[in-house]
């Protein structure tokens, strides 16, 4: 019966599995940890040695007494600092005693200790990684105190105790005085809520039962909107993945199986409170996502994917590998079952909130090939999507998609933004490569294909920590293998930089030997509209396409602006076959799915017959030439 089932769902996915989540952001556009504007500015401006935006940012949530936020500010801006120090050393070196720099170091203390011990679980790491855990541990102690005694009435420092805390291996008594310093500064800090909930957990120094009844009171307590109602649902997520690695079934009867279903509930309505798109509770709804696909709740999921919108977060991703490509995988997988779901002749279900607008991060893509302009086109030939070629050079071309109105309304299977789907089989049985460029806000990246399969690619993230060098080294010499370049260390440097992406982005694209990106590219999508000698080649079905790429002469350049080849007046011998195949197909189908002797599998096989025959009739009968 599985099997069955399998085999039957399988057609509803490949006929349902492009329209589902079109509404979705593309992978491009979504940006894993990205920054609140204000505080992604304040961090452009340190990564190029001005602490100043920060300085002001910071004091403005201490003067504010705006915890939650300047908790969150401080986060990310310690992460930051790791691999970017330079800024706050000059910050600390020009006011020592300052309470949000002070702050900011104790953080990074506490980053430096983590990343150290790694988030493997104790048996995973070495003595050398324990001892020197500690030791930063240790050395963070006077830092913290300072920073509490700076601002006596901020309870981000005791946040930061109750993670010592925890890596210290402090006993209750200690935690339990940390506790109270923190909730008699602010008694409803979701920071420090749910930092105490890892310390209570099962896999710290708590049990499962008081980790959840910990959680459920604060949730009790709680006023509406609040974040704290989602501390629940982290109960809930640490639960899973407690069972999970402990190899026991999340599916059988348990205490917590109640708990979890009313936890998901609860951060349902929680989300309710907040729009789409909303970045403040981002980090909720990526763990509510995850829980409620393990639920099997898919539709629900797919609405929250589209909540969420471009901001992923590493937590809870980052638990099963790389976190904005687990995101990412999660959220076809959804798509993907919302799609096997629904019926073969029905049609998905329509949103229950419209998918929040996100023009800062609409990214905007543009191949540059190495190859001459009548060669991209025979290849596009193949790539069933309208692209508009432009010459750039005498051995260089440039693409981008060009507007369908006659294409249906789908996504791509696997989540590519359109141009990269298009370029990948583009290159496919060629000898030229071709790099895509991305930008995408203050982002900028590029995709190197070469005969077919992605080589290279690389983002530059001005709010983000600098590549490793040997990261930017191996994808230096990719790029070198790609478009030859005799020395790689300028593609290096250029690679480790991080300030002005889009500037980055361009020297680079000047160092492979290439022609620069059209003037207004990253502002507008359509730059080549109106480029000297720009051609639209237009979308071909997979037959078509084959066809003409094969019959093509060489050194031409097909599909003159959309005219399309198919529409010559076809053979009477080929309307006759495939009107009397359509003849037989549709009683056929009829009687599969009307007769209870004809399992589902042959009925979906005729129906796929049916629809392919009928379509290429439809198809053709709206192409044949007209009569004067």
């Amino acid at each position: 019966m599985p099997f069955l089932r399998a085999l039957t769902a399988f057609p509803r996915m490949l006929r349902h599995g492009s329209r589902v989540g079109t509404d979705l952001p593309p992978d491009e556009a979504v940006v894993l940890d990205a920054p609140e504007a204000p505080l992604r500015a304040a961090i452009t401006a340190a990564g190029a040695g001005d602490f100043a935006q920060v300085r002001d940012l910071l004091a403005g949530t201490r003067l504010g007494a705006e915890w939650e936020r300047r908790d969150r500010y401080v986060s990310t801006l310690a992460e930051f600092a790791v691999h970017n120090p330079g800024w706050l050393d000059a910050w600390l070196a020009a006011s020592p005693e300052d309470p949000d720099a002070v702050l900011v170091k104790a953080g990074l203390s506490i980053d430096q200790a983590w990343r150290v011990r790694s988030a493997a679980r104790a048996a995973e790491v070495s003595p050398e990684q324990f001892r020197a855990f500690f030791a930063l541990l240790e050395d963070a102690v006077p830092v913290i105190r300072a920073a509490a005694d700076l601002n006596p009435t901020d309870p981000v420092p005791w946040r930061i105790a109750l993670t010592h805390a925890r890596g210290v291996q402090a006993p209750r008594e200690v935690f339990d005085a940390y506790w109270e310093e923190a909730v008699e500064r602010a008694p409803h800090h979701y920071g420090c809520h749910s930092t105490a909930l890892q310390y209570l957990s099962k896999k710290w120094y708590g049990s499962h039962e008081e980790m959840f009844a910990f959680a459920e009171h604060a949730a009790d307590a709680a006023l509406p909107g609040s974040q704290l109602h989602a501390l629940p649902l982290l109960a809930a997520v640490e639960y899973e993945l407690a069972a999970g690695s402990t190899g026991k079934s999340t599916g059988a009867r348990s205490f917590a199986e109640d708990r979890i279903a009313a936890a998901i509930d609860r951060a349902l309505e929680l989300s309710s409170w907040y729009d789409p798109g909303d970045p403040e509770v981002a980090g909720v709804r990526n763990h509510l996502a995850l829980m409620l696909l393990r639920a099997g709740r898919w539709t629900v999921a797919l609405d929250v994917f589209r909540a969420i919108g471009v901001h992923a977060r590493s937590a809870p991703w980052a638990c099963f590998g790389d976190p904005r490509k687990e995101f990412l995988d999660f959220r076809t997988g959804v798509r993907m079952q919302v799609a096997m779901q629904t019926p073969f002749f029905g049609t998905p279900h329509p949103p229950r909130t419209s998918p929040p607008d996100h023009p800062e991060w609409a990214p905007r893509t543009l191949a540059i090939c190495a190859a001459a302009p009548h060669q991209v086109a025979q290849a596009a030939l193949m790539c069933n999507a309208s692209l508009r070629v432009a010459p750039a050079g005498p051995s260089a071309t440039y693409v981008e998609l060009a507007a369908d109105p006659d294409a249906p309304v789908r996504g791509t299977l696997l989540g590519d933004e359109p141009l990269i789907a298009a370029v990948d089989t583009l290159t496919t049985g060629e000898k030229w490569p071709a790099i895509v460029l991305h930008r995408s806000g203050d982002r900028s990246g590029f995709t190197v294909f070469q005969r077919g399969r992605r080589t290279a690619g690389h983002h530059w993230d001005p709010a983000a920590a600098i590549p490793s060098l040997e990261d930017a080294s191996t994808t230096a010499r990719a790029l070198s293998t790609a478009f030859p370049v005799a020395d790689t260390r300028p593609l290096t440097a250029l690679l480790r930089s991080s300030d002005e992406a889009a500037r980055r982005q361009s020297d680079l694209v000047r160092v492979l030997g290439l022609p620069a990106p059209p003037t207004g590219f990253g502002e507008r999508a359509d730059v080549l509209e109106g480029f000297p000698g720009a051609r639209v080649i237009a979308r071909r079905g997979l037959l078509t396409g084959f066809r003409e790429s094969v019959t093509a002469k060489p050194g031409t350049m097909p599909g003159e602006n959309g005219a399309r080849p198919d529409s010559a007046r076809l053979p009477t011998r080929w309307w006759a076959l495939r009107s009397i195949a359509l003849l037989v197909f549709l009683p056929t189908t009829v009687y599969a799915w009307g007769s209870p002797g004809v399992d589902a599998l042959r009925a979906s096989l005729a129906t796929c017959a049916t629809l392919y025959v009928g379509g290429r009739l439809l198809r053709a009968w709206r192409r044949r030439p007209r009569r004067a």
